[in-house]
């Protein structure tokens, strides 16, 4: 087993005993984490001691999106505590099942009457809206749930279920404090402040008074990959960095055209699709003035989008209220271009690079911007490179 810090340790006892004697009075128990304290290696520590008490145990592990639920199964297995009966996955292939018309096509999805597990753990919690939760709990399965208290809660809305988790895990384990995104992260959450410098060979914060600071900006702009992600604050940024990259790229359309990054901007339990998902548009054509029909692949996720989008989404401000034209937009979903995103929209994304704008609001708490900062900087794997605002 793991070395465990003593919060994970005082955590494990705390779940085990909520397993043992306490889950038929309290349905749930959440856990919350920072960047670097170990949440998945405590998830696998806490699945291995569930195994010893209750070996028939049924765990449905899930998390938010496909591609957070990939890098949960990996992690699993390769800790060894992922057993024959388990399943990983996402919340929505759990509790959802698809509606077939006469085509056998699918034309939306409803909660199943029954989940075949006994036991399920929610990793990246801090994504789940309280619709999906209200569905969660109704199934009356004990839950462990997981996510970072660091992070911004949702942009809409006031459910979060990492506001005030029961448990929570604060001390960074010491290999984490070696990594130097961790390390930006922690100065971030306490601070609220980076200081220009190298912190390693791809964590770099670049200053206004360096001279080549709007030509090496210039250069990553122009080698753009998928797997980057690019992060501000403002939405007046986020769309100029979207011009500048479809431009870079050598898209010459005002409009979406194949190939373009797309981010979902709103809910639609039915189609499958979640607020700051991401994706590549594969086929786009316009239906009418309003409306363009998409194809769309979503970053780590099985099932090809297929339906209808606001034409007038793409470069607006702010994602469209169809409330005075309910029947007119019904079915009609959100996109925009998701080249360049705010920070808010990056919520549960992670990346192997990430170009980082600090932009800060003038009506922004102390507390709101180290929480905004941190969340940015967390959403990086491997690379960091922060640059003040454009």
């Amino acid at each position: 087993m793991p070395v465990l810090s003593n919060d994970q340790k005082a955590a494990l006892d705390h779940v085990m005993e909520w397993y043992t004697k306490d889950r038929e009075n309290m349905p749930f128990v959440t856990l919350g984490g920072y960047a670097g304290t170990g949440k998945t290696t405590l998830i696998g520590v806490i699945r291995r001691e569930l195994h010893k008490i209750d070996p028939g145990l049924k765990v449905g592990f899930v998390s938010f999106t496909g591609k957070a639920a990939r890098i949960l199964k990996t992690k699993i297995k390769e800790a060894e505590v992922m057993f024959r009966q388990d399943t990983v996955g996402t919340i929505h292939s759990l509790i959802y099942t698809p509606i077939l018309n006469a085509k056998e096509e699918i034309v939306g999805w409803k909660t199943k009457e029954e989940i075949e597990c006994s036991l399920i753990i929610v990793d990246e919690a801090s994504m789940v809206d309280a619709l999906i939760w209200e569905h969660l709990k109704s199934y009356r399965v004990p839950m462990i749930v997981v996510g970072d208290h660091g992070q911004l809660p949702p942009i809409r809305g006031n459910f979060t279920l990492m506001q005030s988790p029961n448990l929570k895990l604060e001390e960074i384990h010491r290999q984490a404090k070696k990594n130097p995104i961790i390390g930006v992260s922690i100065t971030a959450r306490e601070t609220g402040n980076i200081p220009t410098g190298r912190y390693g060979d791809t964590v770099v914060k670049y200053g206004r008074e360096n001279s080549e600071t709007p030509e090496i900006l210039q250069e990553m702009l122009n080698n753009y990959h998928p797997e980057t992600l690019i992060l501000c604050g403002y939405n007046k940024t986020r769309k100029r960095l979207n011009a500048f990259i479809r431009n870079a790229l050598g898209i010459e359309s005002k409009e979406p055209v194949e190939g373009d990054r797309v981010i979902c901007l709103r809910n639609n339990h039915k189609a499958q699709i979640y607020n700051g998902m991401l994706g590549t548009v594969t086929r786009i054509s316009r239906k009418n003035d309003q409306v363009y029909a998409a194809d769309i692949e979503i970053d780590g996720e099985d099932d090809m989008y297929s339906g209808f989008i606001a034409v007038d989404q793409f470069d607006a401000d702010t994602a469209l209220n169809f409330t005075e034209n309910r029947r007119l937009f019904n079915g009609i979903d959100l996109f925009d271009f998701g080249y360049a995103l705010t920070v808010h929209k990056a919520q549960g994304s992670q990346a192997r690079k990430v170009i980082l704008f600090e932009e800060r609001f003038s009506k922004m708490s102390d507390d709101d911007w180290k929480r905004w900062l941190y969340t940015a900087v967390t959403r990086a794997e491997e690379e960091l490179y922060i640059f003040p605002s454009p």
